[in-house]
């Protein structure tokens, strides 16, 4: 006989570890299901830390949803005594053929973001350590920074358990079904469980939950390193997070903390995997450290020092690199948050109080229009054949 609750999440990683929590605060009696024991290295959280930014690119929604989830943050600091978000600043820098911060800056500004523009000479100027050449132009958000993402998923899943929730780790998911009653049953290898309410926030191993519901979520091999840098002008507390968009890729990174050296990724590119399909080391590639170390070396000289450390982890990307949060297309009890391309990370605050609103009363009072199934719906699964 299935174990039945209120509400059941499966994928507990930073989207689902958060809803967990905000059901389990509202009462829900709440299980969480994930095939590892989160935080872990086997999804998108891993290899701290991440940017958190408020001029955001994609429309107000955005931006109205960068902001709640840096208020959520906070609160998760205050209840949880973990720090968790460090106040850096964000220097973005583009190549102004490639991307114009003006649009992004003023839909953020509307909302009372402190943004400032900047020309490539006033960048060099500020920042010594940066090697733009004039024709690239600059964003400085005061107020962005980065989040210790591995701490946060700590501090949500201590706050959920100690709520009432459970967690099912290292519990893989087989199947899905949705009973006469509406009701969903869960199978795994061991148990099933049942709910009214179902969650699902599977990261990059979507596809496992296939034919329940097929999304155009496309797994991607991505790595990170970290650099030994020289002198201290590039350590935290002195130098701001970063982005760089140029015309032949996008970066993102992270000053020296605690003498790690700079971490430093590239958002786009990347090799395609399959969940349960083995993730190649760091290095497997030659672009692996190739593509991070002339990054480091045209822009960032002092920081294209000795490879420090490296972490390899999975973007899961949407065709149109927004996100996915929404009912399933037949059962509205059912809500899904996935595809969040590399960029959702800092969102997640809000996001898990998003889910558990469209959950526990099935609407919602943000503005989740442009993360909508429905714009991909040639691609989307019935899922009747996991019916009874």
């Amino acid at each position: 006989m299935s174990k039945k609750h209120d509400a059941i999440v499966v994928g507990a990683g930073s989207m689902g570890m958060s809803a967990g929590y905000e059901l389990a605060k509202r009462g829900a009696d709440t299980l969480l299901i994930d095939a590892f024991d989160p935080p872990h290295g086997e999804g998108s959280h891993h290899g701290e830390p991440r940017l958190i930014r408020h001029a955001y690119d994609g429309g107000p929604a955005y931006v109205s949803l960068a902001l709640r989830a840096d208020e959520k943050w906070r609160q998760l600091e205050e209840v949880s005594g973990h720090k968790l978000l460090e106040r850096s600043g964000v220097l973005n820098m583009a190549d102004v053929a490639v991307y114009d911060f003006r649009v992004r800056r003023a839909d953020a500004e509307s909302q009372g973001v402190k943004a400032e523009w900047l020309t490539g000479e006033e960048i060099r100027k500020r920042w010594p350590e940066v090697n733009v050449p004039d024709e690239f132009g600059g964003m400085y958000e005061p107020n962005a920074g980065y989040l210790y993402s591995e701490r946060c998923i700590s501090a949500y899943k201590e706050l959920a358990l100690r709520a009432g929730a459970r967690l099912a780790a290292n519990t893989f998911v087989l199947d899905l079904r949705v009973e006469k009653d509406d009701s969903v049953t869960i199978l795994t290898k061991d148990e099933s469980y049942n709910a009214e309410r179902v969650i699902l926030s599977a990261g990059a191993w979507f596809r496992t939950l296939q034919p329940f519901l097929s999304l155009p979520i496309r797994p991607v091999r991505k790595v990170v390193g970290w650099f030994e840098t020289s002198g201290l002008s590039l350590n935290a507390g002195v130098f701001p997070g970063f982005t760089i968009g140029t015309k032949n890729g996008s970066y993102y990174g992270f000053p020296s903390i605690g003498g790690a050296g700079v971490k430093i990724g590239r958002h786009d590119g990347g090799v395609p995997w399959e969940p349960g399909k083995d993730l190649h080391p760091f290095g497997s590639y030659p672009e692996d450290e190739g593509d991070l170390r002339q990054a480091l070396e045209t822009f960032l000289p002092k920081a294209a020092g000795k490879l420090l450390r490296s972490a390899v982890c999975k973007y899961e990307l949407t065709p149109d690199e927004h996100f996915i949060i929404d009912s399933h297309p037949l059962y509205p009890n059912v809500v899904v948050a996935g595809g969040f391309s590399g960029h959702g990370y800092k969102f997640s605050s809000a996001v898990g109080e998003i889910l558990a609103d469209l959950a526990l009363n099935g609407d919602t009072s943000w503005d989740i229009s442009p993360f909508r199934i429905s714009r991909f719906s040639a691609a989307t699964s019935s899922g009747q054949s996991h019916t009874s």
